[in-house]
C-alpha cells in the first residue's frame, strides 16, 4: 500500500514539476517526493518538520485549515508566512472520496505557477489516492473492530471465536511473530485509523480487569524476536501523541495469535510499571519489570490488605515511601537513611510509626513480604498511589 501511494506522489510530482507530500486528514506522514533542486527555500521549517518526525505541529495544521482546506474540492492557494515557519507560498490539492476529505497533498507555488489543466490532472490523482486512503481506513477499522473484540472477550469460545475472527481479517499475517504494545493514558478510547510503523492492528481498550485509564493497544509486527526496535518506534511515537503523560509496555513476543490476551496483561502491566516506576520507563518490556510481573498478576480491584491500609492514606505518605526504601534497601538503615536524606534517628522513628500504624514487626520475614508486596500493588493502582513522587 506503501508503495502505491508513493507512486501516486510521484505521479503528481512530474505532472507539476515540484515535489508534492501526502498527508492524511491529520496531517501525518505518508509519502513526499524527492527534493533535488538547488533552491533551498523549498525545505522550509514546515516541510522538513513533516519529512523528519512525519507530523505536522498542531499550530502548522490550525494555520492552513484556516483557508478552507477540510471543505475544500478544489486546489487551495496558500500565502507564504515565515512567522509561522512557511517561507514558501503552497498548494494543497485536497484528498477526498464520496465527499468525504481523507488527506492533502502540498505543492510549493511558485511564478509561473501550474496550469489549470496541470492542476486538473494532479487532481484526477489525487482522487485515486483517496479511494485508496477510503480502503486502508475501512480495512483498519475492521481490524481494529476485531482486534478489540480480542483482548476484550471472556475466557472460552467467545475468546476463541474473536481471536478467529481477527486470524480471518489479518489473513496470512496472522500466524507471524508479533508482540503487543500498550500506551496509557490513552485520550480516545476509539482512536481513529494512523499510520504506525509495523502495525498490524490498533485499538482502545480498557485495561485487563476493566480499571484504571483508558488505553491503547497495538499489534506490531516483528521479524525477529530478538529486535523490538519497530515495538519500541511505535510506542515512542504513540506516546508522543498521547501527551507527556502517557507510559508504554511491551509483551514477549509470540507467533500466532492463541496468546494474545497473555500479551495484552504483559504489555498493560509493564506500562502500569513505568508509570509506577520511572526506572523502567517510559516505555517498558514485560522481562524488564521484575518484581512487578508477579503483582501484577493480582486482582487490581481488590483493596490493600487490612494491615496495611492505614499507611496507604494521604496523611501517611511520608511513613509510605520510608517503608518501601528500607523494604528496597534490604532493611539496612544506613542505605536507607542516605537514599531518603534523612538522618538515621529520623528513620528509625518513622519505622517505629509504621509498626505502630500496620501491626506489623518490620524484623518478622512474613511481615515484611507482606509490606513491601503491598506497597508495590499500591504503585501499580490507577490513579494515584498516595506516596507517588515522593523520594
Amino acid at each position: 500500500m506503501k508503495g502505491d501511494y508513493q507512486e501516486l506522489v510521484d505521479e503528481i510530482s512530474a505532472l507539476l514539476g515540484v515535489p508534492a507530500t501526502l498527508e492524511n486528514r491529520d496531517f501525518g506522514l505518508v509519502a513526499f517526493g524527492a527534493h533535488d533542486s538547488d533552491d533551498t527555500t523549498a525545505m522550509d521549517p514546515v516541510r522538513t518538520r513533516s519529512i523528519m518526525t512525519r507530523r505536522s505541529t498542531p499550530a502548522v495544521r490550525a494555520w492552513f485549515e484556516n483557508f478552507g482546506i477540510t471543505r475544500a474540492t478544489g486546489p487551495v492557494r496558500i500565502p507564504a508566512a515565515p512567522e509561522a515557519g512557511v517561507n514558501r507560498d503552497r498548494i494543497c490539492l485536497p484528498v477526498r472520496h464520496r465527499g468525504v476529505v481523507l488527506g492533502y497533498v502540498w505543492l510549493l507555488d511558485a511564478d509561473p505557477g501550474p496550469t489549470d489543466r496541470q492542476l486538473d490532472a494532479a487532481m484526477e490523482v489525487a482522487a485515486r489516492i483517496g479511494a485508496l486512503l477510503f480502503d486502508e481506513e475501512r480495512a483498519g477499522t475492521g481490524l481494529s473492530r476485531e482486534f478489540g473484540a480480542a483482548l476484550t472477550a471472556g475466557r472460552g469460545w467467545q475468546r476463541d471465536m474473536a481471536v478467529a475472527a481477527l486470524g480471518e481479517a489479518l489473513g496470512p499475517d496472522a500466524e507471524g511473530l508479533h508482540t503487543v504494545v500498550c500506551v496509557a493514558p490513552w485520550p480516545d478510547e476509539t482512536p481513529a485509523v494512523r499510520t504506525v510503523p509495523s502495525a498490524a492492528a490498533l485499538t482502545g481498550a480498557p485495561p485487563p480487569g476493566g480499571s484504571g485509564p483508558p488505553a491503547l493497544a497495538a499489534l506490531i509486527r516483528l521479524r525477529s524476536p530478538d529486535v523490538l526496535d519497530p515495538a519500541l518506534t511505535a510506542a515512542g511515537r504513540l506516546r508522543a501523541e498521547a501527551g507527556t503523560a502517557a507510559t508504554a509496555g511491551i509483551a514477549v513476543p509470540r507467533r500466532g495469535l492463541a496468546e494474545l490476551a497473555d500479551a495484552w496483561h504483559e504489555a498493560s502491566a509493564a506500562a502500569r510499571a513505568a508509570a509506577a516506576e520511572s526506572r523502567y520507563g517510559p516505555v517498558a518490556e514485560w522481562p524488564a519489570i521484575g518484581p512487578y510481573r508477579t503483582l501484577a498478576t493480582l486482582a487490581r480491584g481488590a483493596p490493600p490488605d487490612h494491615a496495611v491500609r492505614p499507611l496507604l492514606t494521604p496523611p501517611h505518605r511520608d511513613l509510605a515511601r520510608t517503608a518501601e526504601v528500607f523494604l528496597d534497601c534490604a532493611g539496612q538503615a544506613s542505605r536507607t537513611a542516605a537514599e531518603l536524606g534523612i538522618h538515621r534517628q529520623t528513620l528509625y522513628y518513622r519505622l517505629s510509626r509504621v509498626q505502630q500504624l500496620t501491626g506489623l514487626d518490620l524484623n518478622d520475614g512474613e511481615d515484611r513480604l507482606l509490606l513491601h508486596m503491598a506497597l508495590k500493588t499500591a504503585r501499580l493502582r490507577a490513579p494515584d498511589p498516595p506516596f507517588q513522587g515522593l523520594r
